[in-house]
């Protein structure tokens, strides 16, 4: 989606001990003029369209080739008991 530039005025010497607390604080104007734009937008573009313009401008991903299916491998039966340990045995 294309952005857009917006120029603000303010007071040089308030911009100077903002930017000032702001290092203190390791952050910078431009991170909360971000955020706050962002609640602002939030707070003023109904749920829906949010989603839809979100949905609009997310990227496309390309599909993938489906995989070929493998076959299921078979389980082994038990083999049948060898020890001659069955009825009738004589020990």
């Amino acid at each position: 989606m294309e952005k857009n530039e917006i120029t603000l005025s303010f007071d040089s010497e308030k911009m100077e001990a903002l930017v000032f607390y702001l290092k203190k604080e390791n952050t910078n104007v431009q991170h909360k003029m971000d955020e706050a734009l962002r609640i602002l937008y939030e707070e003023t573009v109904p749920e829906p369209l949010r989603e839809y313009l979100d949905a609009k401008s997310a990227p496309i991903r390309p599909r993938r080739p489906p995989r070929p299916s493998q076959p299921k491998a078979e389980t082994p039966k038990p083999a049948p008991d060898s020890t001659g340990g069955g009825k009738g045995a004589d020990v």
